[in-house]
């Protein structure tokens, strides 16, 4: 018997591991919602941002944004996230994808000012907007949208750091309600399912 725990145990710690992480992950998601188990308050952006000064107040009543927090030398999530937000763009007809307006909100603002901003999200089309703003106006925003994140040491990597964040989508209306959040995925069928729900109902 003790021969075969001594050749199981690796497993075993990895399984121990595996559950601990999976039970930490459940409290951070729980931790995003609201006490009554909704989604988060949201409610005002209004940040500096590559086509001015952006606000969702600004938007039509028939308009949406689909935000997502992010930075620029994300190595991964960030440009898949955004790359998922453009193809559900294109999927969406010329009338309907003109309601939709993409924003990304930088939690990096030490590295991404608006020219890097701008030349960035300009690489998943015209329609994307960039945003950013002093960490009080962003930790404001964040507490409100049940976003986290934390900046982790690099090492030797010529980044210096990167940043470790939440990575849904939330598409909000003019007045900052939170319609729908879009757990993060690689591809655009999540995305471009909760886009054509919220564009029928929104009108």
């Amino acid at each position: 018997m003790r021969g075969k725990l001594k050749r199981h145990w690796p497993w075993l710690v990895l399984g121990g591991t595996a559950l601990v992480a999976a039970l930490v992950l459940a409290w951070a998601l729980q931790a995003l919602l609201r006490d009554d188990g909704g989604l988060p308050s949201g409610g005002p952006i209004e940040l500096p941002s590559t086509v001015g000064e952006f606000s969702l107040a600004g938007l039509d009543d028939e308009q949406v944004a689909v935000v997502f927090f992010g930075y620029t030398h994300c190595p991964d999530v960030c440009p898949m996230s955004l790359s998922v937000m453009r193809q559900a763009l294109a999927r969406l007809d010329p009338a309907a994808r003109q309601r939709v307006v993409p924003l990304l909100i930088s939690v990096d603002p030490a590295r991404d000012d608006l020219a890097r901003l701008e030349e960035y999200v300009g690489f998943f089309g015209p329609q994307f907007i960039g945003a950013t703003g002093s960490q009080a106006q962003l930790a404001d925003i964040a507490k409100r949208y049940g976003v986290a994140w934390r900046t982790v040491d690099a090492g030797d990597s010529a980044m210096g750091y990167t940043v470790d964040h939440s990575a849904s989508l939330f598409i909000v209306d003019n007045d900052g309600e939170i319609l729908e959040r879009v757990m993060y995925s690689p591809t655009p069928g999540l995305l471009s399912e909760a886009l054509g729900q919220v564009l029928a109902a929104h009108r």
